[in-house]
């Protein structure tokens, strides 16, 4: 059917614990979001069935709106206006654990670590990467294979021309490993082979016994990285080989036309578009109960990466146990022993669907948001930066820079947008404290707009945009993002209590309202979401919002349903949080200054 003649389109995301349906329609000529349903995914026993869940999702979008959607084969597509059903469906999935991959190549920051953001950029969680050159004995390295039981196998390494033994050699070991798939062993495993071209032959010959697809090679050479065929064989091996075997998804492939996506790939597509249309540069982050999924499209080049031990409540004692107490704490403006805060997180862990019930343990679950997106950037950049192997040629202007081709090429002032998603950031009870969990755990520097979803939808619009990408850009920017405003922030080394900024807004009715702030300080000003408004940003000779040390910035910056954040607490924000009593007076006053919480409440901790 022609995607303008579309006028009801129902999408869904089958989640790991909940299935998501999303109904849109076109109306005044302009797609929008009309309704969503929810219900428990199905894949599991007692059902080990999708597509009831599914059927449950939808059926409660029936009920709200009176419309017939679902037939007894499944999804009715209807052929004109007049008929039951909807115009199209579409479908993302991460139920039963999503995509879950193994990769191997040949030299761990080279041929393995393409092939591992090429795996993370088609949606999967990796569960090992293993090379040539990682000091481990061949002996633990089939054992590692054999255990892991994942969906898909990548295998990469050498240049075209190359050596063919050695990724010929990584064969050998999973030849010998015999690993079986996650969803039993009735069927070949699949292995993406996307190596050296001159070892194709000995490929084919050695892992005769599996589901085996060539396509060219991630690193044709040192200085060059070819993702794409490697991640469309991946999303097809995705379709032909997981889906067709996970329960119930069989019948589900047969209700769409449009190959199911998994989740991640969804969410990043949708980010990566949003990108694209506003020509920026956007991080995304999926805050999720078992994961954190971070996307950053920076000077057009995406990246995504998942940290799959940090979430919001299966892994929250992961976020616990890898950043340690004290950085969980100094977000807190309360005194609690180390028992209590394991206490509390351990409950979450082993209750993952449970609120927070009074202010202490919402601040808590604030805190530990912060580490977890601060934690997952940290894992994000290691990904973020230039192709390692490259001989750079040096002159005296970078030699005092050596070792710089290490770092992430993502810089901070020249992030323009940071958008969020995820159960925590959507239900925070004022949209304040997503905006400042973000700048916090994203460490913003510079002017940054910053935005979060309504109703949990990315993914669903990413899959959508394969096929029709107006209608899903349309209902993102109407009905999927809320703008939460900017934030302007300062670094600078001054001390305590020295002006960092000066901060001059032209208001709509043009007045100009000048902000001073010192070291340390943090303040919200009002501005509707639908203004934008001149700013002239003058920071300290010290201090740099992005044009280097004393130089002036102006600019228009975008209100929301937050406003504007002047940020001169300094990078990190935390340095000068030191002393207990200190610390927790000062949390007081930015919380208060923000009207982050209750001020009564925040009086009675």
């Amino acid at each position: 059917m022609d995607p303008e003649k579309m006028t009801l389109i129902m999408a869904t995301d089958c989640g790991s614990t909940t299935t998501k349906s999303r109904l849109f329609i076109k109306k005044d000529n302009e797609y929008r979001f009309l309704i969503a349903g929810e219900a428990p995914t199905t894949v599991e026993a007692p059902y080990e069935d999708v597509t009831m869940g599914v059927f449950n999702a939808i059926r409660e979008v029936e009920e709200l709106t009176g419309l017939k959607i679902l037939s007894n084969e499944g999804i009715k597509i209807r052929s004109s206006e007049n008929e039951d059903g909807v115009d199209l469906y579409v479908t993302t999935s991460s139920a039963g654990g999503g995509l879950q991959m193994s990769v191997l190549g040949i030299t761990k920051v080279i041929s393995a670590e393409s092939a591992d953001r090429v795996a993370l950029g088609a949606g999967a969680i990796v569960m090992e990467v293993l090379s040539q050159d990682d000091n481990i004995p061949p002996y633990q390295k089939i054992e590692t294979i054999r255990s892991l039981r994942p969906d898909m196998i990548l295998l990469a390494g050498g240049t075209d021309g190359g050596d063919a033994h050695q990724v010929t050699q990584l064969a050998e070991f999973i030849k010998t490993a015999e690993p079986k798939a996650r969803f039993g062993a009735d069927y070949s495993l699949p292995i993406v082979f996307a190596g050296n071209i001159d070892a194709r032959k000995n490929i084919k010959k050695v892992l005769n016994n599996f589901a085996l697809k060539i396509v060219p090679n991630i690193r044709p050479k040192v200085e060059i990285e070819n993702p794409e065929p490697c991640r469309q064989a991946i999303h097809e091996f995705f379709m032909e080989h997981v889906m067709s075997h996970a329960p119930g998804y069989d019948k589900l492939m047969k209700w769409t036309e449009v190959p199911i996506m998994p989740t991640p790939m969804g969410e990043g597509l949708m980010f990566n578009l949003f990108a694209e249309r506003q020509k920026k540069n956007v991080i995304g982050v999926g805050l999720g109960g078992a994961t954190t999924n971070i996307y950053s499209i920076y000077d057009k080049k995406f990246v995504r990466t998942v940290s799959a031990n940090l979430g919001m409540s299966y892994s929250i004692c992961n976020v616990l146990r890898e950043t340690g107490i004290a950085n969980i704490v100094r977000w807190l403006p309360f005194d609690i022993g180390e028992e209590d805060l394991n206490n509390i997180l351990s409950n979450k862990m082993i209750r993952p669907t449970t609120i927070p019930s009074t202010l202490r343990e919402l601040l808590i679950e604030h805190a530990v948001c912060r580490e977890a997106l601060r934690l997952g950037f940290i894992h994000h950049k290691t990904y973020a930066r230039r192709l390692k192997g490259i001989t750079i040629t040096r002159d005296i202007g970078n030699a005092l820079n050596w070792g710089s081709e290490l770092d992430t090429y993502i810089e901070m002032p020249k992030i323009n947008i940071i958008g969020g998603t995820g159960g925590l950031l959507s239900h925070a009870p004022r949209r304040v404290q997503s905006m400042l969990m973000l700048i916090d755990g994203f460490q913003t520097e510079g002017v940054t707009k910053l935005i979060q979803d309504s109703v949990f939808m990315f993914p669903h619009l990413g899959v959508l945009s394969t096929v029709h990408p107006k209608a899903a850009y349309q209902i993102f920017v109407k009905d999927a993002i809320i703008n939460l405003g900017t934030c302007i922030a300062v670094k600078g080394d001054v001390h305590k209590g020295e002006e960092m900024i000066k901060v001059e807004l032209n208001m709509s009715d043009n007045d100009i309202v000048t902000e001073c702030l010192s070291l340390g300080e943090i303040k919200r000003i009002q501005l509707a979401k639908n203004l934008e408004i001149k700013a002239k940003i003058t920071p300290s000779k010290k201090c740099d919002i992005g044009m280097g040390p004393g130089k002036p910035l102006s600019t228009k910056v975008s209100g929301g349903e937050v406003g504007i954040i002047i940020d001169a607490r300094g990078r990190p924000s935390w340095k000068t949080l030191n002393d207990d009593k200190e610390r927790q007076k000062i949390l007081i006053e930015w919380y208060n200054s923000l009207d982050l919480y209750p001020a009564k409440m925040m009086c009675e901790l």
